[in-house]
């Protein structure tokens, strides 16, 4: 008992130390909370948290267990129970060892109650859990057994989640805890091992105590983070893990001996407080914990200084303005209230806020209200802005912006508040950057598609400038399309409507594809280029050309030749020869001759095209009259099948019957021949007859006409791109038949075709050939193989035919690569002209020799006339035709080999070996000849040679002047001497004879071989051009000359060698930016200011800058002229006055003028020392004044450099040495002063003075005499340099003006160099080469012979002859001529124009003009133009206007009529095609219904074979049972293919398709009707058709036969005017006389002929009419018989019909129904057709004006242009102007 109160005594004295020691670290809690921290009192904190503390082992917890206790040993019982499975009570169960046993109380039963673990455990552990943060301070534990050999304490500070240890305790803590330190304790948080609370002793009641804070380390700051850490505690655990044994338990393993060793505790006390971190004195307990438990320490603060939470760890809700920091001392550290402005009930505390406000406040506000934000909600929200006007407090501070949040930035953000600083205005919308308006709601111009996904807002307007109208960029602000022009689409403009292509700047932005007709696939085009979809071979943009090597046909490409047909009897080949001077008139080698009877068989079958062709014949009539009839027969190798082209062909279309005129080359039958492509036909031609028994008497028989061939022309009417219906089709045709395009191609010489026809042949020709053809040029017979594009026509080498230049023309042989050779058969010996086309051999006549029939036999000349060759017995052939000898013998020569040969002599007559060599010096073939020939004189036999150029001599064996050479040694020669022609050849001595070398040099040459230019000369010696050295002295290096003339330069330029910075040939003018040239040194360096010059360059002779304004001396670094001062700084005009000035310029360094004499003063504005008067008038002084002036200026300037001298001797101190001669020059100077100032001087002294003055007067005299000479020869100096200054300036003046007007021209220059250099140097130069062209012309017709002049000369001379000779022969002819004119006039004058008046006009022929209703010859209406028939007149004219009339009626309504027939046709051919249509469908229904039943019938079949088979397997004897299963298996396995749905299903459709057939009769006598009257209608089309055309072949010949008429009376009128016009102009047409009578009354005879055959043609247009109704009836007969065969094809088409109707299985019945509602479709297609027919002429008229407005621009374009033009002109020769006085001013000419 002593020992437990000492126990206990010594416990509370601990528990003292500890409050003693907690109490020294804690603040002073007299202030309380209000000043600085606080802190709530200490307790235990087991008080009341029984249910926290826990234990891993408590005994008796699952039943009673037994113990002992070793230190019982006072008491007999040592062995005990433990039953802690019940609540420990004083009374009932004080066996219960529970750990809450060990919380303090004080009970008196408090020893009587303990905590124990279970026996012989180790490790164990007590655990506490705090519901908060606590502040631990201490803790003890006291033990009912031995204290632990070895534990630990440790903490949790985040409940639980991590443990740190506070301290180790043990027995020996090197081996319970190795590597812990032992201590001793340095630090506050050092964690060791302590040993002296785990001895074994006590054994009872035995502590253990732990501070947190040990008392023995001094703390400095007890509110530092790791102090408040270190106390901080959420979780405390105290870990057991040894027991303290007596060491039995080591010897005895029983378990009676582990009983007595066991855990057990009286007490743990764990001091501590409520966690506050000093911003509360108080706790409170926490929800849900009871406040029931006096002294239990309580987990929540209730706290101060703006805190909460449980331990005061956050600051009150809306004071986190400043961090949340413990309480330190006297530093409560309170939270601050944030200022939230009234619209936020919440904040929060940011670190980064409060560092960047320097730690003054960190507040936060949330979920700022009234559309507040910011961390004082002092801002509006995005989309708000600050209303000015309210104050920041006001909930209606804040008012929500008008902005479009599409176009807005930040979708749609205003400015929050007005700052004017940085250009914000509260409410203001940001636009973005493509959008404006106050609420940026539209986009701006040139955008659009406001969207709030682009970040620009708007768009921008992707509209192509070009393709925009006015080239605007402007778009629609929704859509974005821009306003495109005329022919521009897209969205952006940017693309051309389809058939239009080259976006550009022009009116209406594109321009048309026009792609050709033909040429092009369609008009679509390229839209890049314009390229058009070409045809084959066909190329260009517009595909209108053809590839190389391709070409486009001519109208009568299709031709076949005459001769290369099939000739019936009598029919022979005529060959005829071209002539090469005239067009042939014909095509191919000839014609074929026909007689009367003839046929011409021609086989077709290359025709790439099917179409109407137009038949020409060309022919040559041989006979006077027409042949009447040749008929035409169309061979087809078939029937024409109907759906073919040619389907509406009939018989009679292919019979023709023509006629072929006298007067004509060829004939086009009326009617065209349709033939169709890859089909071969042959047309026959019967030449029946000729001409009428009643013209001819007796040539019908004999009568031949010469065919030459045949083509197919294709009849454009036929085709697509003229009967189109389009505008464009109706204009490609009425411009075709307004060219005649048609009848230019018929004749073989044909004119020359306009580029129209030309284009729109072309487009016919590619449509044709589907592209160009190939021109195929035969290599040998063609010049290349491009052929002529249009017509195909090649090259052909000479000689040579045929388009592709295949064949040799007539008269021609051996084709080969050089062409064909000209047979050349003489007319004399050949029996044609024509010869083998192989051979060339020509059919000679009898005695005709050679290949061209054209010599004698051989020995004989003089063809047709043959004689022998005279050639003296040296030759034994002569020429044929002159009889010259050829290869005369014996060395001799001549037509008849009568003289020697060149080199020989003699006489050759007296036979052979009379011609002997010449000896010049040896023979012809000696090597040693140089004569041309020689001959032996009579009269002394010498031979004299005829010596070649270069030699002389004798016998010619010298060299002649001018030549060198030996000519006397084998082998030798004369040889030119080399001198370039600078000698005298005539000079024996000009050049050496044996080596050649040039003695005597003349044109200024020399050297060895006189080629190069003497000193001091240059040039080209070869060309005798040598001139003299024209070096400039001043510029020429002084070395080079020997005088100021006489210089030498290179001799082959003439480049003198200048001095330096001189340059030119003549070194005549200085290097740029040099002058001085006359100094004679070189010219000197301008030394230009560069920054006050206009350029570096100066006057070349006086080195004066060009100066910028206001700089000027001659570098440009001084002022300006009449300015002075430093020009850097600052320039003044020189003020002087002009009154006393000498130059208006004053010192450009101190401003002073220079004064005129006897004027002074800084601006020359007072009269000089020396005279007298008022300035200007100021006069010179007394000559007495001007002496003693000197004298005393003299004695001034001494006394003052005296003085001066005196003043430095004073100052250096130096004035004891000099001081007497300082008094003696005093004196002296006194005397002299006295002197001067004496008014009573003495004689002596005057007398000296005076003398003095004299000598001085004098010398002064003579000076001033000097100076005056001087002052005048300077005056007048200064006024030349006045004057030459002045000039000079002007001169400056106009230099600078022409520089600048020079500068604006080169500026102007470089413009147009720029614009158009090439333009203009093409021009210049292309006049240049004109130029030099015609004065080549002009000097080739003046100097060279024969010239234009000279060959014009000779003309008139031999004209004159002419005259001289002819005129007595002219005379006569004129006379008899004149004779003529006048029987002519009077046989003119009888003539009688009443009978043609009333023929042709239909009125009495005498009747004037005006009284005459049916006018006549040369009577005109009231219009001026002509008058010639009319109402109720009966002439040929009346008559023909009527017929022509009534033709174009018929043809107008034959034309509607064979419209309505065509649109019945297509009606006709559309119910055939649906009808057929159904047949087909009817048809397959029909085949897949019965290969259907056949299916099903052979699958019944292998159904009833099968059954059959397995019946017969069960009946056998020998059928085992499994055979049977396996059989009845099989049987089972078979599926039918469908199901019984699908077969159900397919057996409903047959039948209702069998029931669909039942009404086939019914449908085929419906339509059976509708049949009969289709084919009517299509019977009568074609009889109208065959009518229409046979009344339009009538119509045609009438209009044909009026055109006649019509051109036989302007050729009368016309016949009659040029009479009397020729009687007129008799005398001044005297030279065309004879000429003009003849064709005069040729054209009369015509005139009465054509007059007297009118009336005969006339009648032959009334038989033909009637001829024209008989046709008409037989084409209506034939049309019967036609309409009867129609009906028995229709009979025999009817059965079949039927009979295959029978089979058809498909309704038709609805058919009618169609055709009526496809009618009103048409009907209704018809309409807008024509609306928009109307509506294609009103843009076209739009187009048009357009189009006129276009070319006005255009017209007004080409005259500026051509202003423009000549402005240019005018300023290239100002440009010359100016060049030409820049050169003059220069070179100073």
């Amino acid at each position: 008992m002593t020992k437990m109160m000492m126990t206990m005594q010594a416990s509370l004295l601990l528990l003292s130390v500890l409050a003693t020691g907690a109490l020294a670290q804690e603040p002073d809690h007299s202030h309380g909370c209000a000043h600085g921290s606080c802190y709530p009192a200490t307790g235990d904190l087991l008080v009341g948290r029984e249910k926290n503390l826990k234990a891993s082992s408590t005994c008796g917890m699952r039943r009673k267990e037994p113990y002992c206790i070793v230190s019982h040993l006072q008491d007999e019982k040592k062995c005990f129970e433990c039953d802690s499975r019940r609540p420990y009570d004083p009374v009932y169960n004080t066996i219960n060892h529970r750990i809450e046993n060990v919380i303090t109380t004080f009970k008196p039963h408090r020893k009587k109650s303990w905590w124990q673990s279970e026996n012989g455990l180790s490790n164990v552990f007590i655990h506490l859990d705090l519901e908060a943060e606590f502040h631990f301070t201490h803790l003890i534990m006291t033990f009912k057994t031995f204290r632990p050999a070895a534990m630990l304490i440790e903490r949790s500070a985040d409940f639980g989640r991590t443990w740190q240890i506070y301290r180790y305790f043990a027995h020996d803590c090197a081996s319970a805890f190795p590597g812990v330190s032992q201590g001793p304790l340095r630090n506050i948080n050092d964690v060791i091992c302590e040993t002296r609370y785990s001895d074994i002793e006590p054994s009872t009641e035995g502590e253990v105590i732990y501070r947190v804070l040990e008392p023995s380390i001094r703390i400095k700051d007890p509110y530092s983070p790791s102090i408040q850490n270190q106390l901080k505690i959420t979780n405390l655990r105290v870990n057991f893990t040894k027991l303290h044994t007596l060491g039995d338990n080591l010897l005895d393993p029983r378990a009676e001996i582990k009983e007595k060793y066991y855990y057990a505790m009286y007490e743990l006390v764990v001091r501590g407080n409520c966690f506050c971190y000093g911003h509360a004195s108080e706790c409170a307990p926490i929800d849900g914990i009871k406040d029931d438990r006096e002294g239990m320490v309580h987990g929540r603060c209730v706290c101060n200084h703006n805190t909460k939470g449980l331990n005061c760890e956050h600051c009150d809700d809306f004071h986190n303005d400043l961090p949340w920091r413990p309480a330190e001392g006297r530093n409560t550290n309170a939270c601050k209230k944030c200022i939230c402005n009234g619209h936020s009930n919440s904040c929060h505390f940011d670190m980064a806020v409060f560092l960047s406000t320097g730690n003054i406040s960190g507040g936060v506000c949330d979920d700022c209200q009234h559309n507040t934000m910011g961390r004082n909600c002092e801002t509006c929200k995005p989309f708000y802005y600050k209303d000015p006007t309210r104050d920041i407090r006001d909930p209606r501070v804040c008012v929500a912006c008008d902005c479009d949040p599409d176009g807005s930035e930040n979708g749609g953000m205003c400015d929050s508040h007005t700052e004017p600083s940085l250009g914000m205005v509260g409410g203001q919308c940001r636009c973005k950057a493509n959008v404006e308006g106050p609420r940026c709601d539209r986009c701006k111009s040139g955008f659009f598609g406001l969207s709030a996904e682009n970040l620009q807002g708007c768009q921008p307007c992707w509209c192509d400038n070009r393709g925009t109208v006015s080239g605007s960029s402007q778009c629609d602000p929704v859509s974005g399309d821009c306003f495109c022009k005329r022919l521009v689409t897209g969205r952006s403009c940017d693309k051309c409507l389809p058939e239009h292509w080259a976006l550009s700047h022009d009116l209406n932005g594109c321009r048309g594809c026009e792609c050709d007709i033909g040429g092009a696939l369609d008009n679509h085009c390229s839209i890049e280029n314009g390229q058009c979809n070409c045809r084959s071979h066909m190329t260009g943009r517009q595909c209108t050309q053809v590839e190389s090597g391709y070409f486009f046909m001519a109208l009568d490409h299709f031709l076949y030749e005459a001769e290369s047909a099939k000739m019936g009897q009598g029919c022979v080949l005529e060959t005829r020869e071209h002539q090469p001077s005239r067009p042939a008139t014909w095509t191919g080698m000839g014609f074929a001759r026909v007689p009367v009877g003839g046929t011409l068989e021609f086989h077709i079958s290359d025709l790439p095209y099917s179409m109407e062709y137009d038949l020409l014949i060309r022919y040559e009539a041989q006979m006077p009259r027409d042949w009447e009839e040749v008929r035409i027969t169309v061979i087809r190798p078939g029937p024409i099948p109907t759906s073919s082209p040619c389907g509406n062909t009939i018989p009679d279309d292919d019979r023709i019957s023509v006629s072929l005129l006298a007067g004509a080359r060829f004939v086009t039958p009326s009617q065209p021949v349709c033939l169709e492509q890859g089909v071969t036909y042959t047309l026959r031609f019967e030449f029946r007859r000729y001409q009428d028994g009643n013209y001819i008497l007796n040539g019908a028989a004999d009568a031949f006409v010469l065919v030459d061939s045949i083509a197919f022309m294709p009849r454009h009417s036929s085709m697509e791109m003229f009967n189109g219906g389009d505008p464009a089709s109706n204009i490609r045709k009425q411009t075709y038949d307004r060219y005649r395009c048609h009848e230019g191609s018929k004749s073989v010489t044909r004119p020359l075709m306009s580029d129209t026809c030309a284009k729109l042949i072309s487009s016919m020709s590619a449509i044709i050939n589907n592209g160009a053809l190939a021109c195929n040029c035969d290599p040998q017979g063609s010049m290349s193989s491009v052929c002529d594009v249009r017509g195909g026509q090649c090259r052909c080498r000479p000689n040579v035919i045929g388009r592709r230049c295949d064949q040799c023309a007539p008269g021609t042989y051996g084709f080969g690569p050089s062409g064909c050779i000209v047979c050349s058969c003489s007319l004399e010996g050949s029996v044609t002209r024509l010869c083998d086309k192989f051979t060339g051999q020509c059919q000679c006549r009898p005695g005709a020799f050679g290949q061209r029939c054209d010599g004698c036999q051989a020995g004989h000349w003089g063809f047709p006339s043959c004689r022998p060759c005279q050639c003296n017995g040296h030759a034994d052939h002569c020429d044929q035709r002159t009889g010259v000898c050829v290869n005369c013998r014996d060395n001799t020569g001549g037509d008849k080999c009568d003289r020697c040969a060149s080199g020989y002599y003699g006489n050759p007559v007296l036979g052979s070996g009379h011609c002997r060599p010449c000896p010049c010096p040896d023979g012809p073939n000696s090597g040693r000849h140089f004569a041309a020939s020689c001959y032996q004189d009579n009269r002394n036999r010498q031979i004299i040679c005829n010596c070649n150029q270069g030699y002389t001599g004798a016998r010619c064996d010298e060299c002649a002047p001018g030549y060198y050479g030996n000519p006397s040694q084998p082998g030798g020669r004369c040889q030119p001497c080399q001198c370039n022609n600078n000698i005298d050849m005539s000079d024996m001595g000009a050049c050496d004879r044996q080596t050649g070398e040039c003695r005597k040099c003349l044109y200024n040459t020399e050297g060895p071989s006189c080629g190069i230019c003497k000193s001091g000369y240059f040039g080209d010696a070869s060309r005798r051009n040598c001139r003299k050295c024209t070096c400039n002295f001043l510029g020429t290096e002084r070395s080079q000359c020997t005088d100021r003339s006489d210089c030498v330069c290179q001799r082959a330029t003439g480049q003198c060698q200048c001095l330096p910075n001189v340059v030119g040939l003549t070194c005549d003018h200085c290097a740029p930016n040099h002058w001085n040239l006359a100094s004679g040194k070189g010219c000197e360096s301008c030394g230009c200011d560069p920054h006050n010059s206009v350029t570096s360059s100066c006057n070349e002779f006086t080195g004066q800058c060009q100066c910028r304004d206001g700089f000027g001396g001659k570098t440009c670094t001084d002022c300006q002229e009449n300015f002075w001062g430093d020009p850097r700084t600052q320039c003044r005009a020189c003020d002087c006055d002009w009154r006393g000035i000498e130059t208006s310029q004053c010192n450009r360094m101190t401003g002073h003028c220079v004064c005129q004499q006897g004027v002074s003063g800084v601006r020359c504005d007072q009269c000089a020392r020396g005279f007298s008067g008022q300035f200007p008038n100021c006069q010179p002084c007394h000559k007495c004044f001007g002496d003693w002036d000197r004298i005393v200026q003299d004695l001034a300037v001494r006394t003052r450099s005296l003085a001066d001298r005196a003043h430095e001797i004073q100052t250096t101190g130096l004035t004891g040495a000099y001081e007497k001669a300082f008094r003696d020059l005093e004196e002296k100077l006194a005397k002299a002063q006295g002197i001067v100032n004496a008014r009573n001087a003495t004689v002596a002294a005057v007398t000296i003075l005076m003398e003095l003055i004299e000598d001085l007067r004098a010398q002064i005299g003579e000076t001033t005499d000097t100076l005056n000479r001087l002052e005048g020869d300077l005056t007048i100096v200064q006024d030349t340099n006045s004057e030459a200054s002045k000039e000079l300036s002007s001169l400056e003046r106009e230099a600078r003006e022409l520089n600048l007007t020079s500068e604006q021209l080169h500026h102007q220059l470089d413009i147009l160099k720029n614009s158009n250099f090439l333009g203009a140097y093409d021009s210049i130069r292309s006049s240049y080469n004109k130029s030099r062209d015609a004065e080549r012309r002009a000097n080739e017709s003046t100097i060279t012979r024969p010239s234009t002049v000279s060959q014009s000369a000779d003309t008139r001379r031999r004209t004159e002859r002419l005259i001289s000779s002819k005129k007595d022969d002219f005379n006569r002819k004129n006379a008899a001529n004149k004779r003529s004119l006048v029987e002519l006039n009077t046989r003119v004058q009888g003539l009688d124009m009443k009978k043609i008046n009333e023929k042709v006009c239909g009125a009495p022929g005498d009747a004037p003009c005006g009284e005459s209703p049916c006018g006549g010859a040369g009577c005109r209406d009231d219009e001026g133009n002509r008058h010639c028939g009319g109402l109720n007149c009966n002439g040929a004219v009346a008559l023909a206007d009527n017929a022509l009339e009534r033709a174009k009626h018929a043809e107008k309504e034959l034309n509607k009529a064979v419209g309505e027939v065509q649109g019945l046709f297509i009606k006709v051919a559309e119910a055939k095609t649906k009808a057929e249509e159904a047949k087909g469908k009817a048809q397959a229904a029909l085949d897949k219904a019965t290969a259907t039943k056949n299916k099903v019938e052979r699958s019944n079949n292998d159904l009833r074979d099968l059954i059959k088979q397995i019946k017969d397997f069960l009946t056998q004897e020998g059928a085992d049972p499994d055979s049977i299963e396996a059989v009845a298996n099989q049987v089972l396995e078979l599926s039918i293919p469908a199901s019984p749905l699908q077969i159900r299903h397919l057996a409903d459709e047959i039948k209702d398709r069998v029931r669909s057939l039942s009404n086939v009769d019914a449908i085929l006598a419906q339509t059976q009707d509708d049949v009969r009257k289709a084919e009517q209608l299509l019977l009568d089309a074609k009889r109208a058709r065959h009518h229409a055309e046979g009344v339009k072949t009538a119509a045609e010949t009438v209009k044909q036969a009026l055109v006649d008429a019509k051109t036989a009376q302007t050729t009368a009128e016309k016949a009659i005017a040029k009479a009397k016009a020729d009687i007129d102009m008799t005398e001044t047409r005297l030279a065309q006389i004879e000429s003009e009578t003849s064709h005069s009354e040729q054209d009369l005879n015509d005139a009465v002929e054509r007059l007297g055959s009118l009336g005969l043609e006339i009648n032959a247009l009334k038989t033909k009419r009637a001829n024209n109704s008989m046709a008409a009836a037989r084409a209506e007969e034939t049309a019967t018989m036609a309409r009867d065969k129609a009906n028995e094809a229709k009979q025999i088409l009817d059965g079949q019909l039927t009979d295959k109707y029978n089979e058809v299985q498909q309704r038709v019945d609805t058919k009618a129904k169609v055709v009526q509602d496809a009618k009103k479709r048409a009907e209704s297609l018809r309409d807008e057709a024509k609306e928009l027919l109307k509506d294609a002429q009103n843009k076209l008229q739009k187009l048009a004006e357009l189009e006129k407005n276009y070319e006005e621009n255009q017209r007004r374009l080409e005259g500026k242009a051509r202003q423009l033009d000549g402005l240019e002109d005018k300023m290239r020769g100002i440009l010359n102007d100016i060049n030409k006085q820049i050169q003059i001013y220069n070179t100073c000419q």
